[in-house]
């Protein structure tokens, strides 16, 4: 009887002890997850480091209720953290942003792309997940004979410990409780957000935002009624007659910056000698910076913005609208200009299936489309079609078309993609920065070799007698691993410091080879630049895009990057847009 007791005795203390551990674990995890990144100790803020440990907590309880073995509920939550850390931390090194919820839709994205990318793990990053695996091993070990629980005990705690877990996910997503607990809610800088409120408490608040709620005050006739005041204002068109029309053709090109905006940077030789040439005052052409919404990666959103005329501004930070909202015909410039008679290409040299771009396009009114498989005669810098030959595609596409019929032609390159870390036997690093960063030299070389390509481009069409505009600009600039080695220098330092929308400016061009008004320096941001382009053209606007003209003289530069530049702050006025694009989003031609 004794021995019983005495068994008994030392059962008990062993399920306590196993109990200790599987509530140890998430919090141990937590502190590890941010390890891969930074010391969340000294970074997130004391309340949201017990917000994170609870959520982790109640994750723990649920994968334990469901699973029914202790050891493996507590495996599983430690492969999980391990997982999300790691792929957070590979995020901000080639994106310069976290891993938010709607990167999942960008599985298929960066798969296609991540062979191009370094991911030796830092000395920091082996240290956390050896640290990782010894606590997979430790929970094993320990809790293997954890307590079980029966059927009916596990369903009703499961549904229990899941409730809770909704509970607090919709508690964290309320402003006022963020607000009461120092939670910091602003998504345009996504990392500083995660930074401080720490990876598990950040993504559970991102998660609010995969659906957009409808603005305030928000019903569809009032838009209708306010874009019916804009309709008909094409007097800047000198002929509707489609023969009288330009070819109108669009190039983003990847990656294509002016890193000079961010200071002072001393190279041996010109990077973009011919963009410069133009933005000194060149004929025909207007010249200046956009300001894009993102920066080192999310490509497919400055396309959105340009082609749709709305903003990143109102819509998730780190969202991707080609992948989350854009699941029916969508108005478009593509679209808007086929009611004019013109004839829409879209050509992009790699993969289709890349930010849903097979999809999303003919959604956006394009008639063709051209991928990879589709280029002849393709030729190759490092491991994509060079710019050289993508420009030379877009020649042969204008030379193949229907006599007299316009044609709209959107392309977006891929040569100056990231990394840029490995040594290519085709590519002659000629761009020194003086700075000791391979990354910055070749990043600065390839753009070089861009600006090349597109003096060529408008070379041949300055002896086309159809009219044509051409219209060239970045889609955003290179990320943190690349443009850090300058802009941290303290010689220029101060500059981004002042100015953080800096790392967001790109150079744009708009030529054309006949006589449209000229102008240099003319700042602008993606979502007022097509329509823009169509009133210097002399082309007929849409309703909309007549708005976002009247709009861009009181808001001369809206974006997701934080910064508006306005001669009148009226937040009326941002309520309004904010409807317009909604109905153009989500319910025009959809009702």
């Amino acid at each position: 009887m004794d021995e019983m007791q005495e068994q008994a005795k030392k059962r008990g203390k062993g399920i306590f002890l196993e109990w200790g551990i599987f509530l140890l674990l998430p919090m141990i995890a937590f502190f590890l997850m941010e390890a891969y990144e930074h010391n969340a100790f000294v970074e997130v803020r004391s309340q949201a480091i017990w917000f994170n440990i609870l959520l982790l907590e109640l994750l723990a309880f649920c994968l334990y209720f469901v699973i029914g073995r202790m050891h493996i509920a507590g495996s599983v939550l430690l492969l999980c953290t391990m997982i999300f850390g790691l792929v957070n931390h590979y995020v901000m090194a080639f994106r310069s942003t976290p891993f938010v919820p709607w990167d999942i839709f960008s599985v298929g994205t960066a798969a296609s792309v991540m062979g191009n990318y370094d991911f030796t793990p830092t000395t920091r990053v082996i240290l956390v997940t050896l640290g990782f695996v010894a606590l997979i091993v430790l929970s094993v070990v320990m809790l293997r004979r954890g307590p079980r629980l029966y059927v009916r005990v596990r369903i009703g705690a499961a549904l229990l410990a899941m409730s809770g877990l909704c509970f607090f996910v919709h508690l964290l997503q309320q402003e006022e409780f963020q607000t009461k607990h120092y939670l910091y809610p602003f998504l345009f800088t996504p990392a500083y957000m995660t930074k401080v409120n720490g990876m598990a408490v950040t993504f559970a608040m991102d998660l609010a935002y995969v659906v957009v709620d409808k603005p305030k005050g928000y019903d569809a006739s009032e838009a209708e009624e306010i874009l019916e005041k804009y309709e008909g204002q094409e007097d800047t068109a000198e002929s509707e007659d489609a023969t009288d029309l330009p070819n109108i053709i669009v190039i983003m090109d990847e990656a294509f910056s002016d890193l000079s905006v961010l200071g002072n940077l001393n190279t041996n030789e010109e990077v973009m000698p011919f963009m410069q040439r133009m933005q000194q005052g060149a004929d025909n052409a207007i010249t200046g910076y956009a300001q894009v919404s993102v920066c080192g990666g999310n490509t497919a959103n400055s396309e959105f913005e340009f082609l749709t005329g709305n903003t990143m501004a109102f819509l998730p930070a780190g969202s991707i609208p080609y992948q989350q909202y854009i699941k029916g015909d969508t108005p478009s410039l593509a679209s808007y200009l086929i009611s004019l008679g013109y004839e829409t290409y879209a050509q992009h040299p790699y993969g289709e299936s890349g930010w849903n771009r097979n999809q999303v396009y003919p959604l956006l009114g394009f008639d063709h489309m051209d991928f990879l498989q589709d280029y002849e005669n393709k030729s190759y810098l490092r491991k994509y079609v060079s710019d050289a030959s993508d420009m030379q595609h877009i020649i042969e596409t204008f030379e193949q078309k229907e006599t007299g019929k316009p044609m709209f032609l959107f392309n977006v390159t891929m040569q100056n993609h990231g990394g840029y870390t490995e040594e290519y036997p085709d590519l002659s690093v000629d761009i020194h920065s003086g700075y000791d960063s391979s990354q910055l030299d070749q990043y600065l070389t390839l753009v070089h070799r861009s600006d090349q390509a597109l003096e060529d481009l408008i070379d041949y069409f300055e002896g086309v007698e159809e009219k044509t505009i051409i219209v060239f600009f970045g889609d955003h600039q290179p990320a943190d691993a690349v443009a850090a080695p300058f802009y941290r220098d303290p010689l220029t330092a101060g500059v981004l410091k002042e100015d953080p929308s800096l790392r967001y400016q790109v150079p744009y061009l708009v030529w054309a080879n006949y006589d449209i008004p000229e102008a240099s320096g003319k700042n602008t941001s993606l979502n007022y630049l097509a329509a823009q382009v169509l009133e210097a053209a002399g082309v007929p606007t849409s309703a909309y895009q007549n708005y976002l003209l009247e709009l861009q003289e009181s808001y001369p530069v809206l974006s997701a990057a934080g910064q508006q530049e306005s001669a009148t702050v009226d937040s009326d006025v941002l309520l309004t847009y904010k409807k317009l694009q909604y109905y153009q989003l989500f319910e025009r031609n959809r009702q």
